[in-house]
């Protein structure tokens, strides 16, 4: 930026800087940021919302946790009536979270995500209409990801989505149940909720982020709080693109909501819990390729059998998980 040019807010909220300060990255990211990050979508990340058959969202619940969601239909079911504006036609399960978090101003994240061709761009923004057939969402930040530790899989629809919609979802103690500690335990996908302290409709830098994670199976450690008896998830970082969105959230707003997919049954796990990171000791290191590790505490939990109407095949792993490792104590599970 010259000196003849006006000054623009940064991208990033106190909570975003600081982590990038701590992590060495801040002077080149901001002006990166500025680059990167828009207040409107361009023409490439309208093409690529108009063709997927899932979008991943993130809101906040009325205690202000956060929760992460995905929502299904034929391709086609997102489209971008202008470069500001996102239309899902598409409405939440009554028992997912969002269906109660959708409400006029309320500040959401959307992450569409091909992970056929390892595409991902990311919507923060504002809900500004709601109907009986879906809702809208108006463009605060838009910005694109890169490829990385994605696992490559193709979605298929099912014949008839009826069986769906009568299998009730089931409220889980913060300990949870032996069959989703299993589905964290084989993992190779999550997809995880964040928001700034201030997130609100219209707040430019603060709002709602959802964003992806992915490692080889087993790349989620899952225990349980001694004091407490909570299931406890510790979650690696890796390498980056070094805006820290998620985590500058986090050590803002120390909470996250996360979302397991099954890809084979099509069962949802939502979680949210109090999150915390941690940047040196002894559990960092006992997973070779993380930079910082994630904690997360349960304290609430749904599980959703057969909520999503897809099945998907086999995943084709990442290059980058080749310089990744495991859990050193995963064989002791």
């Amino acid at each position: 930026m010259t000196m003849s040019e006006p000054s623009r807010p940064s991208p990033f909220h106190a909570g975003e800087a600081a982590v990038q300060s701590r992590a060495g990255v801040r002077e080149k990211i901001e002006p990166a940021g500025q680059r990167m990050i828009r207040d409107a979508m361009p023409e490439q990340h309208r093409e690529l919302f108009g063709k997927l058959p899932t979008l991943l969202v993130g809101s906040l619940d009325a205690q202000r946790r956060p929760w992460a969601s995905i929502l299904a239909g034929p391709p086609g079911f997102i489209t971008t009536p202008d470069e500001r504006t996102l239309r899902i036609a598409a409405r939440p399960h009554t028992a997912d979270p969002l269906a109660i978090a959708l409400a006029l101003g309320a500040p959401l994240g959307l992450l569409g995500l091909e992970p056929r061709t390892r595409r991902r761009n990311r919507v923060n923004g504002t809900l500004i209409a709601l109907d009986a057939g879906g809702f809208s969402v108006g463009v605060d930040q838009s910005f694109g990801n890169c490829p990385q530790y994605i696992q490559a899989r193709e979605p298929q629809p099912l014949a008839s989505d009826a069986s769906v919609r009568t299998r009730p979802a089931e409220r889980l103690g913060p300990g949870l149940s032996d069959g989703a500690r299993t589905l964290i335990a084989n993992a190779d996908t999550l997809f995880i909720a964040s928001a700034s302290p201030n997130a609100r409709g219209r707040g430019g830098a603060d709002g709602v982020d959802v964003s992806h994670r992915g490692g080889k199976p087993g790349f989620v450690h899952i225990g349980s709080d001694p004091d407490s008896g909570r299931a406890l998830l510790t979650i690696p970082d890796f390498r980056g693109n070094s805006m820290f969105n998620t985590l500058g959230n986090i050590a803002a707003h120390p909470h996250a909501g996360l979302l397991f997919i099954d890809y084979d049954s099509g069962d949802l796990l939502q979680l949210t819990g109090r999150a915390q990171l941690v940047w040196e000791g002894d559990a960092l290191r006992s997973f070779s390729g993380a930079l910082r590790l994630l904690r997360v505490t349960v304290d609430d939990a749904l599980w959703r059998p057969a909520a999503l109407p897809l099945r998907w095949s086999a995943a084709q792993y990442a290059t980058q998980l080749q310089e990744t490792g495991t859990w050193q104590r995963a064989a002791a599970r």
